[in-house]
C-alpha cells in the first residue's frame, strides 16, 4: 500500500513539474516561411518595361502576369510587395524577400529608396519599407497617397495567446537621423534613429450602420529592435492584456493607433475604411481580430534609413 501510495504522489509531482513547464506553441499558418508564391510581373515601357518578381507569403506556386493579388490557400499573411497601376502605368515595389535561415527559408525585410523611371530619366524616388503582416494588400495601388488605406490589417481571432514567439536577425542601419522621401517633395531630415519593429495587437472589433469599423484594444505586444544582432531563436515577446498605460514598460509606441499611421480594414460593405481604436477594454476581454506586423522601419510611411533590415521566421503564438 505504502508502495502505490509514493507511486502516486511521484506521479503527482511529475505532473505539476510538467504543468509548471509546459507551453503550447502553435504556429501561425505559413509562419515557418518555407512556402512561397512568386508572381511575374512586367512594368509599362515607359518605366522602362522591365520584368519583375514579387514574392507573397502563402502556398508554392507561380502567378504570371499583372494581376492583382489576393491571398492565396488560406495564407494571413500579406507585404508591401505591390503591384501599381496608375493611369494605366504598371510599376512594382519589393521590399520584402524569401531568404535562407538554418537550412530552410525566412523572411527578409528591408528599407529602400525606389526610384522611379520614365523614359530612362530618374523623375521620383520614394523610400519603401519592408512590411509582413496578417490582412490583405488592396491591389492594384492606384496612387501614391494615404500608404495605410491600401492595407487592410489583421484576421479574425477569438484567442488570447499569452506571447508572441519568433526567431529574428535585426540590422539596423544606426544613422543618427531617418529621411522622409514622398517623391513629391524635397527630402526632409527626421530626428531619431530608424529601428525595425515587432507588433501584436489584440482588437474586439464591431461595425456600425454606416460601415465604420471601431475597436477597443485587447491585447499588446510591441517591441523595437535598436541593436544589430546575428539570429536569435525562439524569442517570446509577452502580450499585456487591458490598459497598459500606467504599467512600469509602458512605451508611447504601444499606446493606441491614432493620426496619420491608422490602421484600416475591410468592412461588410467591402470598403476598406478607418479603424477607430476608441480605447482599452477590460483586461479579460474576448478578441475578435489580431494584427501581427513586421515593419524594417518604425517611422510610417516614407520614413526610414535605407538599409534598415530585419529577418523573421517561426512565428508562433504562446499559450
Amino acid at each position: 500500500m505504502m508502495n502505490l501510495k509514493k507511486m502516486v504522489c511521484a506521479l503527482a509531482m511529475c505532473m505539476v513539474c510538467a504543468n509548471g513547464m509546459a507551453q503550447d506553441e502553435q504556429l501561425i499558418k505559413y509562419g515557418d516561411f518555407e512556402k512561397w508564391i512568386t508572381r511575374n510581373l512586367k512594368e509599362s515601357a515607359i518605366m522602362g518595361g522591365q520584368k519583375k518578381t514579387l514574392m507573397e507569403v502563402g502556398p508554392t506556386s507561380t502567378i504570371e502576369g499583372n494581376v492583382a493579388y489576393t491571398n492565396q490557400g488560406g495564407s494571413p499573411w500579406a507585404t508591401s510587395n505591390v503591384y501599381a497601376k496608375v493611369c494605366g502605368i504598371v510599376k512594382t515595389n519589393t521590399s520584402v524577400f524569401k531568404a535562407s535561415h538554418n537550412g530552410g527559408s525566412c523572411a527578409k525585410l528591408t528599407t529602400h529608396i525606389e526610384k522611379c523611371k520614365a523614359l530612362g530619366i530618374v523623375n521620383i524616388t520614394v523610400l519603401a519599407a519592408g512590411s509582413l503582416y496578417t490582412g490583405k494588400m488592396i491591389e492594384p495601388i492606384t496612387s501614391s497617397s494615404n500608404p495605410m488605406s491600401k492595407m487592410s490589417m489583421g484576421i479574425p481571432f477569438t484567442k488570447r495567446p499569452k506571447a508572441l514567439m519568433f526567431d529574428y536577425k535585426a540590422e539596423p542601419t544606426g544613422e543618427p537621423n531617418r529621411i522622409r522621401e514622398t517623391g513629391f517633395s524635397r527630402t526632409k531630415t527626421i530626428a531619431g534613429k530608424d529601428y525595425p519593429d515587432a507588433i501584436c495587437i489584440l482588437q474586439k472589433r464591431w461595425e456600425d450602420s454606416e460601415g465604420n469599423i471601431h475597436a477597443l484594444r485587447v491585447g499588446t505586444m510591441a517591441y523595437r529592435f535598436t541593436q544589430t544582432t546575428d539570429w536569435k531563436e525562439k524569442q517570446s515577446f509577452p502580450i499585456h492584456y487591458g490598459d497598459i498605460t500606467g504599467e512600469p514598460f509602458y512605451k508611447s509606441y504601444m499606446g493606441l493607433i491614432t493620426g496619420d499611421n491608422v490602421y484600416y480594414a475591410l468592412n461588410s460593405k467591402g470598403k476598406n475604411v478607418k479603424i477607430i481604436e476608441e480605447g482599452w477594454a477590460d483586461a479579460d476581454t474576448e478578441p475578435t481580430h489580431v494584427v501581427v506586423k513586421f515593419d524594417s522601419s518604425h517611422g510610417g510611411a516614407y520614413i526610414g534609413s535605407p538599409g534598415n533590415t530585419l529577418y523573421i521566421d517561426n512565428v508562433k503564438f504562446v499559450y
